[in-house]
């Protein structure tokens, strides 16, 4: 097992520090837009509330959903955990494409709003982790 510094220099090496620094951004811009919707749910916010019970949330649920959501967030921000909160995340965004759906919202501005989200998620996670660039490289599936 390597250690964190050796971790740190070789993800600097096989990408360069403009990349991870790039990754980290991406990703905390994730992050607080994330942060920012989960504890809206979990104080209740008057338009939150409004929205997500036009989505068919009972108002009950909703708190319950941003901490669901906080926990994901939480997982994802820790380095060692990353990937899992990706994972994660990426659930709880096809939530919201489904809850989206069933209720006929808009294709590009409500329905794909959390692919888009997703992608900038992984797109953060990809560029700041080396364990997720040598999984998806086209060199290991040639």
């Amino acid at each position: 097992m390597e250690s964190a510094m050796d971790y740190n220099t070789t993800v600097r090496r096989s990408l360069g520090r403009g990349a991870v620094w790039t990754g980290r951004i991406i990703s905390g811009f994730a992050v607080l837009f994330m942060l920012f919707d989960s504890i809206t749910k979990i104080i209740r916010n008057s338009y939150v509330m409004k929205a997500s019970v036009g989505l068919g949330y009972p108002p009950a649920m909703i708190p319950v959903v941003g901490a669901i959501l906080l926990a994901c967030v939480v997982v994802y921000v820790i380095p060692r955990t990353s990937i899992i909160g990706a994972v994660l995340l990426t659930g709880y965004l096809g939530g919201a494409v489904a809850s989206n759906l069933r209720i006929g919202t808009p294709l590009f501005s409500n329905i794909l709003f959390p692919v888009y989200f997703g992608i900038i998620v992984w797109a953060g996670l990809y560029l700041r982790n080396r364990r997720v660039r040598e999984f998806f490289s086209l060199k290991k599936w040639n």
